[in-house]
């Protein structure tokens, strides 16, 4: 069983899938606590329902789509994220994990795009937060052996940094060196925002940023298209 917060049917805003229609199973709960995190339902407060393999299948096949992507909170936590991926596999549908690059089963998660979004020093949590969240955070955020597995476990990767300052891109790339030879092309620069005025002023600086640096800039796509909302 696996805990899900929701599964809809929308459309890819990040990344290099941007525009490709999909079905998005988004898991609840997540081992991480950002302070900027846009789905605190699946992250903060986790809602949802635990289901089975065999219905997330039956809902995933009601929409006539070929790419699924499994995202959360953090779908890595999920036990039963590797059986899941091999059945959506053998039912020939591309599979995405968005993931925060922190956490990698002993068998990994056949994927065809492991989609990670390493999070920065900018990530943590008040320190006035409770349950210890701002310590817990900032102690398992940094995982750079972690990524090099995932990568390896995948049929293609995308490292995708959540950034709102030039430090925080600069931090960026000090933590793609850490992770080892990775093409720029993997590198993507995601404006930190959840209105269309907050990435557009966050572009301002950071996509000639990005062309300095030869990395790819990447929008929030879905902001623009359907607003900061559940569903899309």
């Amino acid at each position: 069983m696996i805990r899900i917060s929701e599964i809809f049917h929308s459309v890819q805003g990040e990344g290099q899938l941007t525009g490709v229609p999909s079905v998005f199973i988004r898991t609840s709960g997540c081992n991480l606590r950002c302070w900027f995190c846009d789905t605190p339902y699946a992250s903060w407060n986790p809602e949802g329902e635990s289901k089975s393999i065999e219905k997330l299948i039956q809902q995933t096949l009601e929409f006539a789509c070929d790419h699924v992507v499994l995202t959360g909170g953090e779908p890595m936590i999920a036990a039963e994220l590797p059986e899941l991926c091999e059945q959506l596999r053998q039912l020939g549908k591309h599979i995405t994990i968005e993931t925060a690059g922190t956490v990698v089963h002993d068998s990994p998660a056949y994927c065809d795009l492991i989609s990670i979004s390493p999070k920065l020093s900018n990530s943590a949590p008040s320190e006035n937060e409770p349950n210890g969240w701002h310590k817990r955070h900032s102690e398992t955020r940094f995982c750079p052996e972690t990524i090099r597995k995932l990568i390896a476990s995948a049929a293609d990767y995308q490292l995708k940094y959540v950034v709102g300052s030039i430090l925080d891109a600069e931090e960026a790339m000090e933590y793609t060196a850490e992770i080892g030879s990775i093409p720029r092309s993997k590198v993507m620069m995601m404006p930190r925002g959840v209105t269309v005025q907050e990435l557009d002023q966050q572009s301002e600086w950071l996509v000639p940023w990005c062309r300095s640096k030869g990395v790819r800039y990447c929008d929030r796509t879905h902001i623009r298209w359907f607003g900061n909302r559940r569903g899309t």
